[in-house]
């Protein structure tokens, strides 16, 4: 009879550790997180703390270093990027801002995937059933980097999307981060160009970069135009 009383708690202790482990469960844990991200955000708009509370008494490398650190943990938290880079071009500069804009923006991806991939890809996968869903997952499973690449390259994306959606497919971390870093760097660039010469915006600097800008959303839209007939296809 010992034995047995001692095997049930131990059985139910299995139990609850398997449901605490399940695919749904980390799922769930996973929405809760983003959404405790999003009003945080909402309440608190920690991207106004990165142009107009900065610390004064910070600076060179290890301004743009714990600068990298706080645009990584907004983006995961859904703060958009263009309002980040702005402000790393207004605190920097044009270059030492796009290191930090560009780290931060590898760092904050990297979280998201991390987290997708940890949290929802067993609970997700199993759902990817209709046909736009198969060929966005083969598409990324096959050819993720170049994907990816394409994703970040042309702003058409939203940059939280491309994460979860790279996380619960079968791509690789390594195609992820680079493809991240490389695919957005030009349009990072241009927006913090444009918050380093903000005060100038008249200036030459200033519209080609607000050009630019303008071009690849365009640009962006036009190739996501056409996709379209190639995800119905589901090719």
């Amino acid at each position: 009879m010992f034995e047995t009383a001692t095997a049930r708690p131990q059985g139910f202790a299995v139990r609850c550790t398997r449901a605490l482990l399940s695919p749904w469960s980390r799922l769930s844990l996973l929405v809760v997180l983003l959404a405790a991200a999003g009003t945080c955000v909402l309440l608190f708009e920690p991207q106004r703390l990165l142009s107009d509370g900065w610390p004064a008494q910070l600076g060179g490398a290890t301004a743009v270093a714990l600068f990298a650190v706080a645009y990584g943990a907004c983006t995961a938290a859904f703060v958009p990027r263009p309002l980040l880079n702005l402000a790393a071009g207004a605190l920097f500069g044009s270059q030492a801002g796009l290191v930090a804009a560009v780290a931060g923006t590898v760092f904050g991806a990297g979280i998201a995937f991390g987290l997708g991939r940890m949290l929802g890809q067993d609970a997700l996968r199993p759902l990817l059933r209709g046909r736009w869903l198969k060929a966005a997952d083969g598409q990324l499973s096959r050819h993720g980097f170049r994907s990816m690449l394409a994703a970040r390259l042309f702003p058409g994306v939203p940059f939280a999307a491309a994460n979860y959606c790279a996380a619960v497919s079968r791509m690789g971390w390594l195609p992820f981060l680079i493809a991240t870093g490389l695919g957005s760097i030009p349009n990072t660039a241009a927006y913090v160009v444009a918050g380093a010469r903000a005060s100038t915006p008249t200036s030459p600097v200033f519209l080609i970069a607000m050009g630019f800008i303008a071009v690849t959303g365009l640009a962006g839209a036009t190739v996501a135009w056409f996709k379209r007939h190639h995800f119905r296809s589901g090719r």
